[in-house]
């Protein structure tokens, strides 16, 4: 079984929303909801209100004249009850 979360999306807008009690996850690209709320209950034994998952779509880029590729992915916005918290070290 791989892993399904790959790690926690740390930005100033994900902090911001996580004061919302919403947290957002990088995960990987055939993972479905059911599976995401299972994988964070397991991690952070926590029980989600919903999950919303967003693809990233990849970027071209240009770096010192040469075209590149940018990243790209999927993303897991988890709800949270009002008093459920999640403690990332």
């Amino acid at each position: 079984m791989t892993t399904i979360i790959k790690n926690p999306r740390i930005t100033e807008k994900a902090s911001f929303s996580a004061e919302q009690n919403v947290y957002t996850f990088d995960i990987t690209a055939s993972a479905n909801k059911t599976e995401i709320k299972k994988a964070i209950f397991t991690l952070y034994k926590v029980k989600p209100i919903k999950v919303n998952v967003l693809t990233i779509p990849r970027k071209k880029i240009m770096s010192k004249g040469k075209v590149g590729k940018k990243g790209g992915g999927r993303k897991a916005f988890v709800y949270l009850k009002k008093g459920d918290k999640i403690e990332f070290i």
